[in-house]
């Protein structure tokens, strides 16, 4: 798998991981898993943003 798919798909599972944890944390009532789960869904996005550079720049 090319790098740029890696960095893509990833970034795709750490945001939907995040916003799982994101909602789980408001359910629940517990600030903290929410501010976890918000850093990893932005964590994601940036990663999967990186891919599409990568792809772009054939790397």
């Amino acid at each position: 798998m090319k790098s740029s798919t890696k960095d893509q798909a990833e970034g795709k599972f750490h945001k939907v991981k995040g916003k799982a944890k994101e909602v789980a944390g408001k359910l629940s009532d517990n600030p903290e898993l929410e501010a976890e789960g918000t850093d990893e869904k932005i964590a994601g996005k940036v990663q999967e943003k990186i891919g599409q550079v990568k792809k772009v720049l054939g790397k």
